[in-house]
């Protein structure tokens, strides 16, 4: 019995499993592929704790095939030509009965790595379920990409954690022997942020802590036994968005020592290089953007430059990049920008674009007036002819006001001299 909780009350099959209904209800399209028993290579992704391994194994178990699984933090390519050898010998090729291979974190897979399976993908030795808690789009190479469904994993709600509970509490060979009493759950569900196994291990850590069998869980009781019981940095999931976001809010917050703690913090824990520096990517466009263009430039460069380098000159790198975005001037301009735009495009529709603005390459085109009217800036002085350029339905709509900070206060007064008072810059 030293296996932990959520690993001892896993679902052996789809009556067992609670959430992802949009996959797994009655109308979900897993259960009816794994019913039709046509089961294509598929790609899992969404957060760590959200069923993606169980879900893996239910298809093995209840389509009836040989089960292999690989982990792409420990495995390399001679392991997936092994795992492949043994599953052509175990499956006949092109059946319904082809071997599942299961390999979790798949994103952490090299490029050759990748490509190592490609070919047993495309011939039908296998049918690959890769799970992956980053975006595979970025991650998994085209080719491999292209022969895969892509699933979405979403966060367990209030309901389904809950429903997780009250399963172990129920169900658990051991567990069940105790009563226990769900007083309070609002520290447990908001301790799990949502991942399933990160709630099952805090809950088994407060049951098994206390003495006796009769044991009533409130928030106080909570909170006190995991501050006790610190978890460490774990990459593979457990606190691995709780030290990300802390390591982003603290370069948002502009203090670059606890940037860098943060940051010593995941690379001791051996996260990958390049989650650390697609973060500040987005970082550097979502909250400091025009204050200090240059942010950008050195994020991307930053992610370059790790991504050839690897460990451990990288914790360098990233640690110049980090320290300069948390001392950098802070603005969110452009990110609000965007969002309103597009919250206007999703209520006022397609909008009709400006004649006078509309491409002419045709002569019907131009004899119906596309284009006329359209004045070329730089034959203007100050390269500027005031002219309108928003659908007549929202002229004079302003989505992007500039941030208060030197560089966006020189852009402020720059638009105001060409738009006066049309915009609310």
């Amino acid at each position: 019995m030293n296996a932990p909780l959520a690993e001892r009350i896993r679902p052996k099959s789809l009556e067992e499993y609670i959430g992802q209904q949009h996959l797994v209800g009655p109308t979900g399209s897993l259960t009816t592929q794994i019913k039709s028993g046509v089961i294509p290579s598929l790609l899992f992704w969404g957060p760590p704790g959200t069923g993606k391994t169980t879900l893996a194994n239910i298809i093995a178990t209840e389509s009836d095939r040989p089960f292999f699984t690989l982990s792409a933090i420990s495995s390399g390519v001679k392991d997936v030509r092994e795992v492949i050898e043994k599953s052509k010998q175990s499956g006949g090729l092109f059946t319904s009965k082809n071997p599942i291979l299961f390999i979790d974190e798949i994103h952490r897979f090299s490029k050759s790595q990748q490509d190592s399976l490609l070919g047993a993908v495309e011939k039908g030795w296998v049918t690959l379920i890769g799970a992956t808690t980053e975006n595979p789009s970025f991650e998994v190479i085209p080719a491999l990409l292209s022969r895969c469904q892509v699933y979405i994993l979403k966060p367990f709600d209030k309901d389904t954690l809950i429903a997780l509970l009250k399963r172990a509490i129920t169900t658990d060979v051991l567990l069940k022997k105790k009563k226990i009493e769900l007083k309070e759950t609002e520290a447990l569900l908001r301790l799990s942020g949502g991942d399933g196994r990160k709630l099952l291990n805090i809950f088994e850590l407060v049951v098994t802590s206390e003495s006796t069998d009769t044991i009533m869980i409130t928030n106080d009781m909570v909170m006190q036994k995991v501050q006790k019981n610190t978890v460490l940095y774990d990459k593979t999931g457990e606190q691995h968005y709780d030290i990300v976001s802390a390591f982003i809010k603290s370069i948002r917050g502009s203090d670059p020592n606890a940037a860098v703690y943060w940051l010593a913090r995941m690379i001791e824990g051996g996260e990958d290089v390049k989650f650390i520096a697609r973060r500040m990517v987005i970082l550097a466009s979502e909250d400091i953007g025009n204050a200090n263009p240059t942010a950008l430039v050195l994020a991307n460069t930053t992610f370059e430059a790790v991504t050839t380098i690897g460990y451990p000159e990288s914790r360098i790198i990233l640690s110049q990049c980090a320290t300069y975005l948390a001392s950098s001037p802070k603005s969110n301009a452009s990110y609000l920008a965007i969002g309103k735009a597009q919250k206007v495009v999703q209520e006022s529709g397609d909008l009709s674009v400006p004649l006078a603005i509309r491409n002419a390459p045709t002569k019907l085109m131009k004899d119906l007036g596309y284009g006329s009217g359209y004045a070329y800036a730089h034959d203007h002085k100050d390269n500027f002819a005031k002219m309108e350029f928003l659908p007549e339905e929202i002229r004079g709509t302003t989505f992007y006001k500039p941030g208060e900070n030197p560089r966006e206060n020189a852009m402020r007064d720059f638009l105001k001299k060409r738009w006066k008072d049309k915009y609310d810059f």
